[in-house]
């Protein structure tokens, strides 16, 4: 299983929560979206007993420290764009800024599923045969939901509230 988060926004509380949940479910691959925005939050997400990857958002400051700091927790920094083999599935992992290349990407047929984030509203799509998740904010900023997905590539997607 896949946990799929994004938008956290230093939310020290939720990141718990996120890590905790998916600890809990036993997921095996964490997948953020961007985001994170600070260095310090490396520190909760080193308690993930699941391999990490993450990208840049538009938000992040300092992405060099931010680098460093989940680079030593051991998470894997995939820059603005992922492009990962999990779980037998191709993933593209990006923030999603901007709407026309989010589904270019997903119209492509190149990836089976594109994971993105920024817009801090939950939802999951099918194009193509490509499912399109974004999982929702998980600060609840905005929205004033914090939400993170589980994806289960036999399965499906289910977006929780945390």
């Amino acid at each position: 299983m896949i946990g799929i988060m994004a938008d956290s926004h230093d939310n020290m509380d939720a990141i718990r929560t996120a890590v905790e949940l998916f600890n809990k479910k036993k997921v095996r691959t964490v997948l953020h979206a961007g985001d994170i925005i600070s260095p310090f939050t490396a520190a909760a997400f080193s308690k993930l007993d699941a391999d990490m990857y993450f990208v840049f958002g538009n938000n992040d400051g300092d992405r060099l420290l931010l680098k460093q700091k989940f680079d030593e927790s051991g998470a894997q920094c995939c820059g603005d764009f992922g492009d990962l083999e999990i779980e037998g599935k191709r993933i593209a992992l990006l923030h999603g800024i901007y709407e026309p290349p989010v589904n270019a990407l997903a119209e492509s047929g190149d990836f089976d599923i594109v994971v993105r984030g920024h817009t801090h509203h939950a939802g999951v799509t099918e194009t193509n045969e490509t499912l399109l998740i974004n999982p929702g904010e998980t600060a609840g900023v905005l929205t004033g939901k914090r939400t993170v997905a589980i994806l289960d590539p036999e399965i499906g997607v289910e977006i929780i509230e945390i």
